[in-house]
């Protein structure tokens, strides 16, 4: 199939096929046999530090030139840390970590070199061989992906781990350097976090810039947050049976002077790395609160306003006396505060921190809502603990079950689940009027979606409320 995607679309044609691939690269624990190492290298159940491992690939390239052998980098990171932390803990995710290493050290070959880098990416080099090609490369990835791909069971927990990543050739790095080609590698290994899960790429030059341009963003952002740039824009919420707007959804816009919107799969992402979660909870909680103050002020009944939270910041045993403070300080009763909590997140019953939190959050009044439920692992058990007000219906059950038989028959049971749960729904993603008629005729109480409106700023919002408001005294309520 490599082959043939090569012969067909030359290199192009093979990275098209490499890309569809999900694929790892490889951790290998050292081995015995391997050539003599520094005092850092590390034992035989060790990995290697990132300065042992760049010097090493200084020397292979160095006798490569020599004795005509080369190399090639690969780069592994997992897609998502903070989810599979929050789906499992972190105890879990260290043993993750290290199974994967172990399965994927059992694919490799004698003299192959792993080292660890920060964020938990793993970096590696093949032993020096004759031809190293990009095909052979491909094929390489391709071995390691039945390595990585099958479940791992940690005590009774099945977990799925899932990493992305990226190589580079020894013969096309910008220099013969060792860091140069771990560099590549990473940059390409950047490239795929972004388009995974599970992604493959391969080094180009246009990578180093992106990757410029992405730490760039990353130096920005916390000024960002100072400076208003990075402030919530709204999806409103509106009720099946009689099409009043229930409430707004409050969600994430970056908006740079320079490159316009930037959107929340950019930026997200970065403030965890950052550590400014929290901050960016707190700017957009406070544009939140300040909405329904304005729309009080204006004389629009906006019931609620509904603030995703990030498992860091449900973690912060602070939040609940935060989260009083901030609504006395806008005269706002709890009620109209939804507190939005991930399926990965309730779908965690041994942190007690967060277990604690969200039930002092419903205890002060504020509604709690479980966000993206069937994608998750989430116990009716501890939909109970954390107090759930209502159930948000994932996008991937609502899409096309006006026309598909088996999403609409998966979004009828979750519904008539949460109705004999006593809980309130919401259909995420409804972007058809088909959509809209077929969750309302299955008992569905509430709809969100491009097809009710797209995120919009707080400046559009009066506008709009005034339209759907017209809109709705001539319109034939759904269901």
């Amino acid at each position: 199939m490599l082959l043939v995607g090569f012969w067909l679309g030359g290199e192009a044609g093979l990275l098209t096929l490499a890309a569809a691939a999900t694929v790892g690269f490889a951790l290998s624990v050292w081995r015995k046999q391997m050539m003599a190492q520094p005092d850092d290298g590390g034992t035989a159940e060790e990995l290697a530090s990132e300065a042992w491992f760049v010097a090493n690939l200084d020397r292979l390239l160095a006798d490569g030139v020599t004795h005509g052998r080369t190399t090639v980098c690969f780069v592994l990171m997992f897609d998502d840390l903070t989810v599979l932390a929050d789906r499992n803990g972190r105890l879990a995710l260290d043993r993750v970590i290290r199974r994967t290493g172990e399965r994927l050290g059992r694919a490799l070959r004698e003299g192959d070199v792993v080292a660890m880098l920060p964020g938990n990416g793993f970096a590696v080099s093949l032993a020096p061989t004759r031809r190293f090609d990009l095909e052979s490369a491909v094929q390489m990835a391709a071995r390691l992906l039945a390595a990585v791909n099958a479940p791992l069971v940690i005590d009774d927990l099945t977990v799925h781990p899932s990493l992305s990543g990226g190589f580079c050739l020894a013969d096309r790095a910008p220099a013969l350097l060792g860091a140069s080609l771990l560099h590549a590698a990473w940059a390409a290994a950047d490239e795929a976090l972004r388009h995974g899960p599970a992604a493959l790429r391969a080094f180009q030059p246009e990578l180093v810039r992106r990757r410029a341009d992405r730490a760039e963003l990353r130096a920005g952002l916390e000024a960002a947050l100072d400076e208003g740039h990075i402030r919530p824009w709204f999806q409103p919420q509106v009720s099946t049976d009689t099409g009043e707007i229930t409430g707004f959804e409050a969600l994430a816009r970056w908006q740079h002077p320079e490159r316009g919107i930037i959107p929340p799969s950019e930026f997200l992402p970065l403030a965890e790395d950052t550590g400014l979660s929290e901050r960016l909870g707190e700017v957009i909680l406070y544009g939140a609160l300040s909405a329904l103050n304005r729309w009080d002020k204006a004389g629009h009944s906006i019931a609620r306003v509904s603030v995703n939270f990030s498992g860091v910041e449900l973690r912060n045993p602070r939040l609940p006396d935060r989260l009083h403070w901030e609504l006395d300080r806008f005269a706002l009763s709890p009620d109209r505060l939804t507190v939005e909590v991930l399926e990965t997140v309730a779908a965690r019953s041994d942190d007690d921190v967060i277990v604690a939190n969200l039930a002092r959050i419903a205890e002060l009044g504020c509604g709690i809502d479980l966000d993206d439920f069937g994608t998750g692992q989430a116990s009716i058990v501890n939909i109970r603990r954390f107090a759930i007000r209502r159930i948000k219906v994932d996008r991937c059950f609502v899409t096309r079950c006006d026309t598909d038989p088996d999403q609409k028959r998966m979004v009828a049971a979750i519904l008539s689940l949460c109705e004999h749960l006593g809980l309130e729904t919401v259909a995420e993603g409804v972007e058809t009027p088909g959509e809209h008629v077929t969750v309302a005729q299955l008992g569905c109480g509430h709809v969100q979606g491009f097809g009710i409106a797209r995120p919009m700023a707080i400046e559009d919002t009066f506008g709009w409320i005034d339209r759907h408001e017209r809109a709705r005294q001539h319109a034939t309520p759904f269901g």
